[in-house]
């Protein structure tokens, strides 16, 4: 069924229903820019939200950065921030496949309306002019068969006048002849006339017509498919960010079975923990017996509190929920108690390493070059590279001494005793590096990983050793790839058994069933001692 046909006469109910149809495309395209405009100003919501408790970028030397339940809250805020840029992104391609495609595709509906409409006023226009040129001649002729009949009339009437003379009874004779003959061409004027007007009828209503409301069907029905085609991608956009949303949401789920609250007291420990003893009993002074104060307090094998063992405020009783005040930073850390000192002197060392290595690989680069300009003066002058080469060699000599200062102040801290020993990679006037033990034995050992120029080591002698009993066994939390001399790798969910306890500086000592032994991070085990 077609419009042409069944709704030949409709015409002002085709432009109406045509018009309403453009309208509902207009209105749906008005829905979804404020749909864009409600998932812009989400996104942008959840980004300040993100923004404002993520403002403080904390560095790795801050405490709570450590903790699993900081980072995996670091984490939300990350997956939130994915989550508002894939609302951006749903926003983006409603805006761009359904407002900006329907609106181009409404133009050119309007634009097609618009013609088919001008071509239906055009044929009713002209089947209106042929009407009123029927309705003209058919006027005329029914005016000029009168005048044809009065002279018809005055005719007989003058011919059987008995006054009427020869010559006046010719005359109306002659005057109605003319008018019939003239009243025979209106009539046949009339009728073709009327011939043309119900041909060009037959035309409009049967031919031109219905072909101008089919097209308008067509134009409605691709305008009514189109729109289905928005509807349908209404829910395909937001369907299809729908499993990277999921992956932003499982991110945060991640997060949360990330914490793990006994890692994080841990952690707490392993960055606060003092390395003092408690403090022990008072003795009980005698003065009725005369006992010497300054002998009674010499006495004392057991430090006071902390506060005697730092050497200050001595006369001051030790108390833990006590207002301290800030102490004053020193460059050896000798500020901080022994266990935290220790970490902050090998952390500078490692930072020293790293820019003495930076330098060595500088210099070498620059021997090199130095090398080539000498072989190739065409490529450059070897002066131009003195100025460079001494500051580079200036800047390896300050770190050679902060190394050489930091590394008697660790000493000075004191570590495991004899147990962990430090060595240094001397390094050569052409910027190579030579690995010596301790005792100045030159080692045989391949060179460590360059980006690192010094290893605290510990002292590998188990295997001369008689093999202690195990006092305990631990599971790793981690994996440790223990690359350091002294060190034993491990993998997470490992279990391990531990020959010596942490004594305060960060590391146990474990062996594998093998026989294998070393040290690991305390912090990256679970221990359990026998009881």
């Amino acid at each position: 069924m077609d419009w042409g046909t069944e709704l030949w006469d409709q015409y002002d109910i085709i432009e109406k229903h045509t018009q309403s149809g453009l309208e509902l495309v207009e209105k749906y395209v008005k829905f979804v820019k404020e749909r864009t405009e409600i998932e812009q100003n989400y996104a942008k919501q959840l980004r300040n939200l993100s923004k404002k408790y993520n403002q403080k970028r904390s560095s790795k030397d801050e405490p709570e950065c450590r903790l699993s339940s900081y980072q995996s809250f670091l984490d939300i805020l990350n997956e939130m921030n994915d989550y508002a840029g894939q609302r951006e992104l749903i926003a983006e391609n409603l805006m761009m496949n359904i407002c900006i495609d329907l609106t181009k595709y409404l133009q050119e509906l309007k634009q097609e309306r618009k013609t088919y409409l001008m071509d239906a006023k055009k044929a009713q226009q002209s089947l209106e002019s042929t009407y009123k040129q029927l309705d003209s001649s058919k006027k005329r002729f029914e005016r000029e068969w009168r005048e044809a009949e009065r002279s018809a009339q005055y005719a007989e009437k003058t011919d059987q006048d008995i006054n009427a003379t020869k010559a006046d009874v010719e005359k109306a004779k002659q005057q109605a002849h003319m008018r019939a003959h003239i009243a025979e061409e209106c009539k046949n004027d009339y009728a073709a006339q009327l011939q043309k007007y119900n041909k060009e009828q037959s035309q409009f209503y049967f031919n031109d017509m219905p072909l101008i409301f089919n097209k308008l069907q067509d134009l409605d029905e691709r305008r009514v498919r189109k729109l289905a085609q928005g509807y349908i991608l209404f829910s395909d956009t937001e369907k299809h960010v729908m499993p990277i949303i999921g992956k932003c949401l499982e991110g945060i789920t991640k997060a949360g079975t990330n914490v793990n609250e006994k890692n994080d007291s841990m952690v707490v420990i392993e960055q606060n923990k003092s390395g003092f003893e408690r403090p022990g009993d008072l003795e009980f002074e005698d003065y009725s017996q005369g006992i010497n104060r300054a002998s009674s307090d010499s006495s004392l094998g057991t430090p006071k509190g902390p506060l005697d063992l730092l050497g200050k405020n001595k006369s001051k009783n030790f108390w833990l929920f006590s207002k301290r005040n800030k102490p004053t930073v020193t460059e050896d850390f000798s500020h901080l108690p022994p266990e935290q000192r220790r970490k902050r002197l090998q952390q500078k060392l490692d930072e020293i390493c790293k820019e003495l290595q930076k330098e060595l690989d500088q210099s070498e680069a620059l021997g090199k070059m130095k090398d080539v300009y000498e072989k190739n003066p065409q490529m450059g002058d070897p002066a131009c590279l003195a100025s460079q080469i001494s500051q580079t060699s200036q800047n390896m000599e300050r770190l050679r001494g902060e190394l050489s200062k930091y590394e008697s102040w660790l000493a000075e801290a004191g570590g495991r005793g004899d147990t962990l020993r430090y060595k240094t990679h001397t390094f050569n006037n052409n910027g190579a590096h030579d690995a010596h033990s301790p005792d100045g034995a030159h080692s045989d050992e391949s060179t460590p990983d360059p980006s690192q120029a010094i290893y605290a080591e510990f002292d590998d002698d188990f295997e001369d050793e008689e093999l202690a009993a195990p006092i305990g066994k631990c599971t790793a939390m981690y994996n440790f790839p223990g690359a350091s001399e002294g060190t034993i790798s491990m993998q997470e969910g490992e279990v391990l058994a531990v020959v010596e306890e942490d004594k305060g500086d960060g590391w146990t000592r474990v062996r594998r069933n093998n026989g294998d032994e070393g040290y690991i991070p305390t912090s990256y085990v679970t221990i359990t001692l026998n009881k």
